[in-house]
């Protein structure tokens, strides 16, 4: 279908029985709401947008739209086709395959070639294409048989294979602002493809439609229908010949929880869980809270919820509080065994405990420099008295020989060199002041002196 068809079918009457979010899809990009900062004069839709015959040079063959649900991924990629006067072809990535795509290339590159006629081949949700439907793009791609847009909701630098992303121009959308939901309702309101005046909405239910709808535009458009639905209905004309008002409670009756964004295979999904970890690292008691809260509301497997706290007391605790590995390890079992929703429970106190506790990445430090060492082949030889010989051959070796068993010794600290020779002297683990590690710190102060026989001979 063109584009033109699509905003033909869009203003005609019968339209209006259609979602009030396809109703009000914007039909040019001068009507879009928000994402400014992709649609400044030269962009690379604005360049798309131009008249397929004037901008075809200039324009990008290929562009990525990478952004949450509702921001207009869709509308751009129609508006495009439509303002440019390029054939419209669109396939979903979760009912497609690659026959389907190859049909679509084959008429795109016979309606190029016989009448000199351009298409947008729109693919939504392209992160759902395998590597081979993906790959199946590239020629068309390259020899401009088609202009490609994909949408995607996933960061395309995980989700879209390398050959076809330097292809394209990846775009990234955002959320839309208050503000600017405000302004998407409001018109909704007036507009003669939305709902002609002929419903009010006071300023703290069209407040309350916009929190729910989590910069979400398509959202904050069913939720005010929804609305609206409820005000027009039979029963509620007959009680009043007035027009009729939503109201903060026809809100809340229609959609009673806000919308909380969050895609366990998303951006949206690892974007939280950063914040939760970093929030624990930074020993913000109220923001891991949050987070935690926003994870659990959607939906998220405790299970994994408790592995990252584990991970997160062994990488920023770790020796400073070595009881807080303990309270975790606990904390996993205990969800496991107890589940939802007592689990959440469980969970904040472990969170919590990782995030007042004093912090030590010393351990991580340490473990991460000397797999370097191993990496680069700094490696060298066990020295001969710390092997193992549990044979008389192995003996005549010398293996074992000349070892210093540690608890014959003052301290069970023996003078004895433990790294292979080319390694001597390398230290890994440098403790903090901060918690027990200010007194692992002390004692090494003390023993690493022995071990590199650096102190008067204790025998």
């Amino acid at each position: 279908m063109s584009e033109n068809d699509l905003f033909g079918a869009a203003d005609a009457p019968e339209s209006m029985t259609r979602p009030l979010a396809v109703r009000m899809r914007p039909r040019t990009l001068d009507e879009v709401i928000g994402q400014t900062q992709v649609l400044g004069q030269g962009s690379p839709l604005r360049r798309l947008a131009n008249p397929a015959s004037k901008g075809s040079l200039t324009a990008p063959s290929s562009v990525i739209l990478f952004g949450p649900p509702g921001v207009g991924k869709t509308t751009l990629a129609t508006i495009v086709a439509g303002q440019s006067g390029r054939v419209f072809e669109e396939l979903s990535a979760v009912t497609s395959g690659v026959k389907d795509v190859r049909d679509v290339l084959t008429r795109a590159h016979e309606r190029l070639v016989s009448r000199g006629q351009e298409t947008v081949l729109f693919i939504d949700e392209v992160h759902r294409f395998s590597k081979s439907q993906q790959d199946a793009l590239l020629p068309a791609v390259e020899n401009r048989d088609v202009t490609f847009i994909g949408a995607t909701t996933e960061n395309p630098s995980f989700s879209v294979i390398k050959p076809l992303l330097s292809r394209s121009v990846v775009v990234k959308l955002e959320s839309l602002e208050p503000n600017q939901l405000t302004e998407l309702v409001q018109r909704a309101l007036a507009d003669e493809r939305g709902l002609k005046g002929e419903v009010k909405a006071t300023d703290e239910a069209v407040a309350d439609i916009v929190r729910m709808a989590g910069g979400d535009a398509r959202k904050s458009l069913t939720i005010l229908e929804a609305a609206a639905g409820a005000v027009t209905g039979d029963e509620a004309r007959k009680k009043s010949a007035r027009r009729p008002i939503i109201t903060p409670d026809i809100v809340s009756t229609v959609m009673d929880t806000a919308t909380v964004r969050y895609d366990k295979d998303g951006d949206d999904h690892y974007d939280v869980i950063s914040a939760f970890i970093k929030s624990m690292r930074g020993s913000d008691p109220d923001a891991t809270i949050h987070y935690l809260a926003r994870m659990l509301k959607a939906g998220e497997d405790p299970r994994f919820i408790a592995r990252r706290i584990m991970i997160a007391a062994s990488e920023e605790v770790g020796l400073a509080a070595p009881q807080i590995l303990q309270v975790t390890v606990a904390a996993a079992q205990a969800v496991a065994l107890v589940g939802m929703p007592e689990a959440r429970i469980i969970l904040a106190e472990a969170a919590l405990a990782v995030a007042t506790a004093p912090k030590s990445n010393a351990g991580y430090n340490a473990i991460n420099q000397a797999l370097a060492d191993v990496d680069a082949g700094r490696i060298g030889a066990v020295p001969l008295y710390l092997r193992n010989a549990p044979t008389k051959l192995m003996k005549e070796w010398g293996n074992h020989e000349g070892y210093k068993y540690a608890h014959d010794w003052p301290g069970a600290v023996a003078p004895q060199e433990y790294l292979p020779e080319e390694l001597r002297g390398t230290e890994y683990y440098h403790p903090n002041d901060r918690g027990y590690e200010h007194e692992v710190s002390q004692r090494l102060a003390r023993i690493r002196p022995i071990l590199h026989g650096e102190a008067p001979d204790q025998k």
